[in-house]
């Protein structure tokens, strides 16, 4: 079983997913990781970044500093050369076939990496939601964050990631949209596990 969960940053989807890989007991790859990854190795290089995908192990994923504000920059903006999304959808596709299944997370698994998959998810929120969010988000972490310059750079990554001209975000036609904008996480996991579980009847 493949579950594609997809949506913008700071939306929930990379939670929700792990929740979900561990309810059905799936496998989990937070796709996103890997452009953090190859930005961070190549400093969001063009041609360094291509070689960086290409190169790419599984040990790269568990390097440091990947969940910060400036590698999550480097990773949408590496995510918009093609030749790096080109290198990367086999190591993708191949976590996605391992038995029993999948969980993967990001911005095209739905419409790219696995437009076959069993069951997909486009999870969303309001801008305003998503921003508080990684703002509360980042000072957790200790790490300095003003408000409205976190809600700006979720607007321009929003406009990069919808706007490109390969593997844009968008929401697949048969994905079931699921905004979180009024859910806290309970809430939002017992909505998706609703979602799967009644795509998994009815796909039975």
């Amino acid at each position: 079983m493949i579950i594609a969960v997809d949506g913008p940053a700071a939306a929930g989807k990379g939670t929700l997913a792990r929740q979900l890989a561990a309810y059905f007991g799936l496998h989990h790859l937070d796709t996103g990781l890997l452009y953090r990854a190859v930005g961070v190795k190549s400093e969001g290089g063009g041609q360094d970044a291509v070689i960086a995908a290409r190169a790419l192990t599984p040990q790269d994923l568990e390097a440091p500093g990947l969940s910060g504000e400036a590698a999550g920059d480097k990773a949408s903006r590496v995510a918009a050369n093609a030749a790096v999304r080109e290198a990367l959808l086999d190591f993708q596709r191949r976590f996605a076939r391992q038995p029993p299944g999948a969980v993967l997370d990001g911005r095209d698994i739905g419409t790219v990496v696995c437009p076959d998959a069993d069951i997909k998810l486009f999870v969303t929120a309001s801008l305003a939601k998503r921003a508080e969010r990684r703002w509360k988000e980042l000072l957790a972490k200790g790490e300095p964050a003003i408000a409205d310059r976190v809600l700006d750079e979720l607007r321009q990554r929003d406009a990069r990631d919808a706007g490109r001209h390969v593997a844009p975000l968008l929401q697949a036609p048969d994905a079931v949209l699921l905004d979180t904008s009024d859910l806290d996480a309970d809430a939002a996991f017992a909505a998706a596990l609703a979602i799967v579980t009644r795509a998994m009847t009815t796909n039975n």
